[in-house]
């Protein structure tokens, strides 16, 4: 992707698809599930021109087709960043996000490439550069920033020429790339399953964070602009219908993922579910049982310094499979705990929940509680 603009994706790790449901919407009401899409670039950024297509007209098309499939098939509120051809900052796309509260974020993009023979439709999530071609990529579009007025005091410093002002930004706002991930790998598959397009499969990158935004986010490339066919393709209403049509069901059925009884069941096994019957034991001290707060999970293993973690103090870690795990104190009442977890929403770790462990083996809360009752 040549484009001035892209990648406005943040996306933040959590553990435990339960976690997914201690966010504002509920499992008995899906319409107040909200998705936020966002068509890249637009005004005086036309994005990449590649064959002479313009990247923010089929960005913005397919956007308000994506839209208007999933309302009229779905009960998911639709909110556009943008739906005409209007330049809009990345902190504005950000706050529209974050005003309508919204649980998922889809940025809608086209690419390009030197060579004319590359194709295929792929998606991205916020992450470290795997290859120099993903960082070139990033540097490339997050430079957008340039075309804004006060972008250094709207991106405190944020150099996009500067690879450790990426790594800076990811490692603060890793908590939903679990949740990104599915929703990519989700969106991905319906390309391959219903338009037998090109698998380039879901891959990461870093791209200019929404850095206050708290939602999982996915960024969607419909394919290359610079490939003549698939240029002429994605310009088509043909070519837009079905694209727009195989994402919305992706988001559809993501969303649906989420009130199945599997994620149901892994909710009632969270503190969320589990916090009125907490609140009568929560002063009990318990011999044998610890309470620890968990920050964040990531594939890549860091230093538990308190520089990592907000000056925080009595950090530790574990591993689960591929996944490090970072957790925060060690008390011994759940009263304790909540304060501790409370510290430590207020210094960003916004989806910080409680655990305990047993013998150094994480055990679920409900049976802390049901074996005292």
């Amino acid at each position: 992707m040549f484009g001035i603009y892209k990648k406005i994706i943040f996306t933040i790790f959590i553990t435990t698809f339960s976690l997914i449901f201690e966010r504002s919407y509920s499992q008995n009401n899906p319409s107040e599930f909200i998705v936020v899409l966002d068509a890249g670039h637009g005004g005086h950024d036309s994005g990449n021109t590649g064959n002479g297509f313009l990247e923010k007209k089929i960005a913005l098309q397919t956007s308000i087709q994506i839209g208007n499939y999933i309302k009229n098939n779905s009960n998911i509120k639709v909110i556009y960043t943008r739906s005409k051809d209007r330049f809009v900052k990345l902190s504005e796309r950000a706050s529209i996000a974050n005003r309508s509260d919204a649980d998922l974020f889809i940025s809608i993009h086209c690419d390009a490439f030197t060579s004319p023979k590359v194709y295929g439709a792929g998606t991205f999530v916020l992450g470290l550069h795997r290859n120099e071609d993903n960082l070139r990529i990033a540097q490339k579009e997050n430079s957008v920033i340039f075309l804004e007025e006060n972008y250094r005091s709207n991106y405190e410093g944020f150099d996009p020429n500067n690879p450790e002002s990426v790594i800076s930004l990811v490692l603060m706002q890793e908590t939903y790339l679990e949740q990104s991930i599915e929703a990519a790998n989700t969106i991905q598959k319906s390309f391959v399953k219903n338009l037998a397009r090109k698998d380039r499969t879901v891959k990461q990158a870093g791209f200019q964070v929404l850095r206050e935004t708290y939602m999982p986010s996915v960024l969607v490339e419909l394919g290359f602009l610079t490939n003549k066919k698939e240029g002429a393709y994605l310009n088509s209403k043909a070519g837009q219908k079905e694209m727009s049509e195989t994402i919305a069901k992706g988001i559809i059925n993501y969303r649906n993922k989420l009130f199945s009884s599997v994620f149901i069941e892994k909710k009632r096994l969270t503190e969320f579910e589990q916090t009125q019957k907490i609140e009568i034991k929560n002063n009990k001290k318990y011999s044998d049982i610890v309470f620890k707060i968990q920050l964040l999970a990531t594939s890549k293993s860091k230093s538990i310094r308190k520089s990592n973690f907000k000056n925080l103090n009595n950090i530790s870690k574990s591993k689960e499979g591929k996944i490090y795990k970072y957790y925060y104190g060690s008390v011994k009442t759940y009263n304790e705990a909540k304060k501790l977890k409370n510290k430590a929403k207020k210094l960003g770790f916004k989806d910080s929940f409680i655990v305990a462990f047993k013998n150094e083996k994480k055990i679920n809360i409900s049976r802390v509680i049901d074996n005292n009752n």
